[in-house]
């Protein structure tokens, strides 16, 4: 049994936004870089995205992995990309979704990426005040 979506998207939305990031993503100055050295297949990469945001938006249950682990052990990702990330996140979901699923799924992503970016800091020693991402 699935759960109902978090806001109004379907897996289509999912899919079309990961693969437009991406593209955005991979011709950043900052990001290309980073990403460009640790994702050598990128439409498996962007698989598994979807999955992730499969499970987090529709409750689909179809993603295992762990986040955490993979950015820790890419040592090239620093805490301060996310804000990047994020914000080249948000364009492209208000470039691809009305409004009101894009700002809910903004939201979402930035909880999740500020625990992401707090866990970083955490494991590396960096235990500073976290600036809002957002």
């Amino acid at each position: 049994m699935s759960l109902p979506p978090r806001f109004d998207v379907n897996a289509d939305d999912i899919t079309r936004v990961v693969r437009s990031f991406y593209s955005v993503v991979r011709g950043d100055p900052v990001l290309g870089p980073v990403f460009g050295g640790h994702v050598a297949d990128w439409p498996s990469h962007e698989d598994k995205i979807v999955l992730f945001w499969r499970n987090a938006i529709l409750g689909e249950r179809c993603y295992s992995g762990n986040p955490m682990q993979v950015h820790l052990k890419a040592k090239t990702v620093d805490p301060d990309h996310f804000a990047g990330w994020l914000a080249l996140f948000d364009e492209v979901l208000h470039r691809e979704l009305p409004q009101t699923p894009a700002r809910a799924w903004s939201a979402l992503a930035h909880r999740i990426g500020q625990g992401l970016r707090s866990g970083l800091l955490a494991q590396r020693g960096g235990f500073g005040a976290l600036p809002d991402l957002g």
